[in-house]
């Protein structure tokens, strides 16, 4: 018997759930890509990004995924046989690392301890013993996606200010930006890379570089640039230099619509948002850790991510519980990936285009199948994170008392 009949829910980090109106604005034909309106979407887009990222600098739109971002942060900041330090903190930023290595670049790596974040004493100790600042930039992410860690952004510039070193700070918001706060001029970061399709709530396909002072008088003598990647390039006169080339259009009508939905939310409720349904999923996720079977992959409460919970699996294999939740229920949550983490994992996102009723489905299906395979756990999970949810909410209505919508009768006779 299975009861996944109507709308599924998509609770993976990413691609996340595409709201209906940034769909509706996709879905429409194409226009001239050298004048007229998509122009003026271009500048929306642009101002946005830069508006979302909190930075007076330069914003850049790449038809790539978050890779090519990375490639595109790399390449206009440095030359083959620099060195960089990467921060590790799970997978995401390692594999940063292992793109500048075939690049060229030499990759220095920070070990990270185990299931927590970045340790800004060790950065700070590490560049002080780079006398020569031999290390050219810093690469870490906001938050890692498969470990659901969060990374102490100001901290780390703070280590590296302390350490008097001239690294540029390059972070990954990925999976942060419009989840956490972010703030890119404030906290002193020199570029930030972003993707469409997390808390932007667009498809996968646009890769996205903000870039400050710093970083940018660095292009002048970087020898990785290639044409597509060149920030230069795509500061010229002509409208299909922001791209190199034809403008991902549709793409871009969906970024414009996504950015009003957020601004109309406001960019401190989109964050709020976020928070109270994070740690909605995280009660649950304690209640159930009560068992044997499950534990959370980050141990600090402090450095667990507002965008995605890692939850680990000791002595069960998870892959029956992810499919039960697919395949029954009709709710598709995250696998573990990465070396430590495969096999061994799920995780749940609570990222972008998510609310109360997505959250409290996806933690009841999930509970529906720790009972339903007879997995040790916890119970009452769900009996929980309503509780959480509700106290945190109350007082939200000016006027809490319940009555009838104007005009309908209180019951049906």
């Amino acid at each position: 018997m299975r009861v996944r009949n109507g709308r599924e829910f998509l609770s993976i980090p990413g691609p996340t759930t595409v709201p209906d109106r940034v769909l509706a604005a996709m879905h429409r034909p194409a226009v001239d890509i050298y004048d007229g309106e998509l122009l003026d979407v271009t500048r929306n887009c642009l101002e946005g990004l830069r508006a979302v990222l909190k930075t007076e600098g330069q914003a850049y739109i790449y038809a790539a995924n978050g890779h090519g971002a990375w490639e595109a942060a790399l390449t206009n900041c440095l030359s083959a046989g620099d060195r960089i330090l990467v921060l590790e903190s799970g997978l995401f930023a390692v594999t940063w690392g292992g793109m500048a290595e075939v690049l060229g670049l030499e990759v220095e790596i920070l070990p990270g301890r185990p299931r927590r974040a970045v340790d800004a004493e060790a950065l700070e100790q590490r560049l002080r013993n780079d006398t020569s600042n031999s290390i050219k930039a810093v690469l870490t992410v906001q938050i890692d996606t498969a470990s659901g860690v969060v990374n102490d952004i100001p901290a780390i510039r703070e280590a590296m200010d302390m350490a008097g070193h001239d690294a540029l700070l390059m972070v990954d918001t990925i999976a942060s930006l419009c989840s956490m706060p972010f703030e890119m001029d404030a906290w002193g970061v020199d570029v930030a890379v972003a993707g469409s399709q997390k808390g932007l709530m667009v498809p996968p396909g646009l890769g996205f570089n903000g870039v400050g002072s710093k970083a940018r008088e660095r292009r002048g003598n970087a020898d990785l640039v290639t044409r597509y990647w060149d920030w230069e390039f795509r500061d010229g006169p002509e409208h299909y230099m922001n791209y190199c080339g034809t403008a991902p259009e549709h793409l871009l009508f969906g970024l414009d619509e996504s950015l009003k939905m957020l601004f109309e939310e406001g960019l401190e409720n989109v964050i709020e948002r976020h928070r109270l349904l994070a740690e909605t999923v995280r009660t649950a996720v304690a209640r159930w850790c009560r068992g044997d079977a499950l534990e959370f992959n980050i141990t600090e409460p402090g450095e667990r991510a507002n965008s995605v919970t890692t939850v680990r699996a000791n002595g069960i294999d998870p892959a029956p519980l992810i499919a039960f939740c697919r395949d029954v229920c009709g709710v598709t949550i995250g696998i573990g990936i990465g070396p430590e983490l495969s096999g061994r994992a799920f995780r749940v996102a609570h990222m972008g285009h998510v609310n109360a009723p997505m959250v409290l489905g996806t933690l009841s299906v999930i509970e529906t199948a720790m009972a339903a395979l007879k997995v040790d756990h916890g119970e009452g999970g769900v009996d929980e994170a309503i509780r959480f949810l509700g106290t945190s909410l109350e007082g939200s209505l000016q006027d809490a008392s319940v009555s009838p919508v104007p005009g309908q009768r209180c019951c049906d006779a």
